[in-house]
């Protein structure tokens, strides 16, 4: 029950070094499946479309001398019946990065049709690189004109996460993108932000991307932006990505206009949260009570969970989620796969942390018995949709 057809636009990947496991299909025993006919045999995993996320992970043996596994999730997948199957489920309807929806010609066109207009803004520039280079679905969503804008601000960054897709200074496996080399001015936020809204219905601006750092960190920039966006329209949903370090910050934001937030973590408990991000300069109860300033303003506040099966869907991550859902007034859960070698992060967790899980569908069904308003989802709604989630109940 907890497989499903491979998604149109994932990925499949052959897992070096690894050797797969299976079951014998007449003793029931695991087997680690070596090679055939004197080769070498691969592991194979998917790494899902978005809007997907994994219920189990890939199963291998780790060979000796296999290399790091670079920054992607192993979603366990097999073969039958004449098609390719994944331990996944679809956990937002949105249709906003469905691959069969973005058509690279259009996009080029439309990318050369806003450097035309914005040739000095550097978000601008920024948004082309990720749009043509790294394939963001969210910068090509910008050029489109449809759906959530992203707004990169920040060079730098007050955590040090292992698997952060725009900084790995030690070398182990790289960085899928380059982060922003030079902060905008309010200026040129505003004026990227400005055109979504006057061109999107419903749309969303967001700060807080992956082709750059911290964004609180650029407090003054963020403030700034905010207000001078909310004096010139009330329309538009204004939403911030952000690791939540610095809630005085955020709560300057709610003042001058942040409709919502996003709140990404790994866990909401400390001794696993803590190894994973390396917070310089803040704790994860600053994360909570960014979420808690944005409540009590009547903001909508959401958190990005890194999902990890075994560790994200145990029962004292259960317990945990759902504290935190009491203490914050957490209305949203998206469920991120976490992009890393999987033994890479076994082995920054505490021992006895990776355990044998119930499984993402049951940890969901779980939490929705004990908290009935929780939403899950893969996406930033705009305020539009929010405000009707709150009327239903």
């Amino acid at each position: 029950e907890d497989l499903i057809p491979l998604p149109e636009g994932s990925d499949v990947f052959t897992l070096p070094g690894r050797s797969p496991l299976g079951l014998d299909p007449t003793s029931g025993e695991v087997l680690a499946f070596e090679d055939m006919e004197g080769e070498p045999v691969h592991g194979v995993a998917a790494f899902m479309a978005p809007a997907y996320t994994q219920n189990h992970r890939a199963a291998f043996v780790k060979r000796e001398g296999a290399p790091t596994l670079p920054i992607y999730a192993y979603t366990a997948i097999g073969y039958r019946d004449g098609q390719f199957w994944v331990a996944g489920q679809r956990v937002d309807t949105d249709q906003r990065q469905d691959p069969y929806r973005f058509d690279l010609d259009v996009i080029e066109k439309e990318v050369r049709s806003h450097l035309k207009l914005m040739p000095t803004n550097r978000v601008t520039s920024q948004l082309e690189r990720c749009a043509l280079e790294y394939g963001c679905r969210a910068a090509q969503n910008f050029f489109l004109g449809r759906w959530e804008a992203p707004l990169p601000v920040s060079i730098a960054c007050n955590a040090q996460c292992v698997g952060c897709i725009s900084l790995q200074p030690d070398g182990e496996f790289t960085a899928s993108h380059d982060r922003l080399k030079t902060p905008p001015t309010p200026a040129e936020v505003v004026e990227v932000a400005m055109h979504h809204i006057h061109r999107v219905d419903a749309c969303v601006v967001s700060f807080g991307q992956g082709c750059e750092g911290e964004p609180l960190l650029m407090g003054d920039l963020l403030i700034e932006s905010t207000r001078l966006i909310r004096e010139a329209t009330s329309e538009g949903t204004i939403n911030l990505n952000s690791n939540g370090s610095r809630p005085e910050i955020v709560s300057k934001m709610v003042e001058n206009g942040l409709d919502s937030i996003r709140v990404s973590m790994n866990s909401p408990r400390e001794a696993l949260y803590t190894p994973y991000y390396s917070p310089r300069g803040y704790t994860l109860d600053d994360a909570k009570e960014s979420l808690k300033v944005v409540n009590r303003a009547g903001g909508f506040t959401s958190i990005n969970l890194f999902v990890f099966p075994g560790v994200t869907d145990t029962e004292e991550e259960l317990d945990a989620l759902s504290e935190m859902i009491e203490d914050t007034g957490l209305e949203m859960i998206q469920l991120r796969n976490l992009n890393v070698d999987p033994e890479v992060y076994h082995r920054i967790l505490p021992s006895g942390s990776v355990q044998e899980g119930m499984g993402t569908p049951r940890l969901m069904r779980a939490l929705e018995k004990r908290h009935p308003h929780i939403r899950f989802g893969y996406y930033n709604p705009p305020k539009e949709r929010f405000r009707a989630w709150r009327a239903e109940k």
